[in-house]
């Protein structure tokens, strides 16, 4: 399942020169670069990349962690089969999503939001805390205002936090760590221009009425209210990445 974020940031946003090579060797695997089977050498990965072994061990270490590779003595480093890839991890889902494959990956990843948000919105209408349906008023607002202001990257921010909210709302552990998971499909979205120049005005209007049935308790209102927000986001992936 999803890693904290404090892992994500030794991935490639900065954090030593193993990230610099998992900020190359990572999307080369996950996009098949190297398919399934392949089998890299430490010595040619020094050669290519210009670092030490210890190095390119660190960056491997990681890679393992994802379970995108095994290191086998004798053998060297083997590209696993992507049934066996940790795929939901949020470097993993970045990494996909910059390859030529985005599109099937946005359809998956949505129909996951799909299957599981809406259930969220409807368990957190019985278990937000008053400050979490604060929040989730806020945020509907924050995202209204920005897609007035036609700010696609304030939007971004506050969808994701209206999005996180929901799950951990929900009271559901499982559902709750899926929010590093939605945070990359809404930034990838975004950042590949898998979306409308400016924010559908139907899906803020949703995101303001799925917080006032989160508010007023009302958990069918609520679960009906996100799956028509997330089926939306298919419809939207019909038209910009069929």
């Amino acid at each position: 399942m999803p890693q904290q974020e404090s892992r994500r940031n030794g991935q490639g946003e900065g954090g030593g020169l193993h990230s610099q090579v998992l900020a190359e060797l990572g999307p080369a695997i996950a996009s098949g670069g190297y398919p399934p089977g392949t089998v890299l050498r430490i010595d040619e990965l020094e050669a290519r990349y210009g670092v030490s072994r210890t190095v390119v061990r660190e960056a491997v270490r990681v890679l393992e962690a994802m379970q995108l590779v095994e290191s086998r003595r004798r053998v060297g480093i083997t590209v696993r089969r992507t049934e066996e890839w940790n795929v939901f991890d949020p470097a993993v889902i970045r990494w996909r999503l910059a390859g030529a494959d985005r599109s099937r990956q946005l359809r998956s990843l949505t129909m996951l939001r799909t299957a599981v948000e809406p259930v969220a919105a409807g368990l957190a209408a019985a278990a937000a805390t008053p400050g979490q349906c604060r929040e989730l008023t806020v945020l509907a607002a924050e995202m209204a205002a920005a897609a007035r202001a036609v700010d696609l990257d304030a939007y971004l921010v506050h969808d994701i936090a209206f999005h996180r909210v929901v799950l951990a709302a929900s009271g559901n552990e499982m559902f709750a760590r899926l929010g590093d998971v939605v945070a990359e499909v809404l930034t990838g979205r975004t950042e590949h221009h898998v979306m409308f120049t400016a924010p559908d005005p139907a899906a803020v209007t949703l995101h303001v009425k799925v917080a006032e049935a989160v508010r007023a308790r009302d958990a069918r209102a609520a679960e009906e209210l996100m799956r028509e927000v997330c089926v939306g986001a298919l419809r939207e992936l019909d038209i910009l990445a069929p």
